[in-house]
């Protein structure tokens, strides 16, 4: 027995067959009035909770403790790339927001809690935003590019995640791509949010900021902090099944102190339908292995 290809068989059957589906998804008149309700919900939520940070210090901490950055336009086939400079708007937005904030010992940080309501009211532009794998318009488009560098900069602090959803699908091929396949964080306002909670002793600052080219970020602290993280992927492939391409990893964490491994987690697995064309000479240039079933 393969444990790889029973795992692979495993997702292939969640996704033919899934456990449940949402009722949106199974009433989809009804959408809009349950991502009402669901939004409201999660506002009197965050009202009332007392763990939500919105501190920010007067300066930045001096210790770096994760520091990332991402590119602002890609390549992305034939789509227009309009959307892509219009997003730039909403990201100095949202950045605004949470350039500055600390999150003490004990508190929870929040994207939507602390960026609020993308509306044209409060500024906020119709940028790229990918629904059912479709890039589509709409207003705050962008801004999961601000939410997967948090992520990736969570992991590598002893921030504790909290809430986060990834990407149903692979929707670009890859182009410049630098981290790991299934390593964002999807946001949808205000019920898809991203969540970090400080377990440690000591405050950590979140800075984040754009130049012309790229979406900048670091977590700051008031003293060194000594342990290290590394993330990774294993076991990454394309699996070919009845003539359509899924791609599959796994995360892992690595924890480290004074350069001895201390800990491997592995935070997901990602088993998503690839929905761009994926050629022999794709396969080729990317060294990309294929798993037929």
């Amino acid at each position: 027995m393969n444990p790889l290809e029973d795992l692979i068989r495993e997702k292939i059957a969640q996704f033919e067959q899934p456990v449940r589906s949402s009722l949106s998804a199974r009433y989809p008149p009804l959408a809009p009035w349950l991502i009402f309700a669901r939004r409201a919900h999660r506002q009197l939520q965050n009202i009332f909770n007392l763990r939500l940070t919105r501190e920010s210090a007067p300066s930045f901490y001096s210790c770096v403790v994760a520091r990332h950055q991402s590119v602002l336009f890609r390549a992305l086939g034939d789509s227009d790339p309009r959307p892509q400079r219009q997003k730039v708007a909403n990201l100095r937005l949202a950045t605004a927001r949470i350039n500055g904030l600390v999150i003490p010992p004990g508190k929870e940080f929040s994207f939507w809690h602390m960026v609020g309501a993308p509306t044209p009211a409060r500024g906020f532009v119709k940028g790229m935003l990918l629904s059912e794998g479709e890039i589509i318009e709409g207003y705050g488009g962008g801004l999961c590019q601000l939410s997967n560098l948090l992520y990736w900069l969570f992991l590598y602090t002893p921030l504790t995640v909290t809430e986060r959803f990834h990407h149903a699908m692979d929707v670009f091929p890859d182009s410049g791509r630098v981290l790991p396949f299934g390593s964002g964080a999807t946001i949808l306002y205000n019920y898809i949010d991203l969540r970090a909670r400080n377990t440690t002793t000591v405050p950590l600052q979140l800075k984040v900021w754009l130049n012309d080219r790229r979406l900048k970020g670091q977590v700051l602290s008031p003293e060194r902090i000594s342990g290290k993280y590394h993330v990774f992927e294993k076991e990454h492939c394309f699996v070919l099944y009845r003539g359509r391409y899924f791609r599959f990893n796994e995360i892992w964490l690595e924890e480290l102190l004074n350069g001895e491994t201390q800990r491997m987690t592995k935070i997901t697995t990602n088993f998503a339908p690839v929905m761009y064309e994926v050629t022999p000479e794709y396969l080729q240039e990317h060294d990309f292995q294929v798993l037929r079933f």
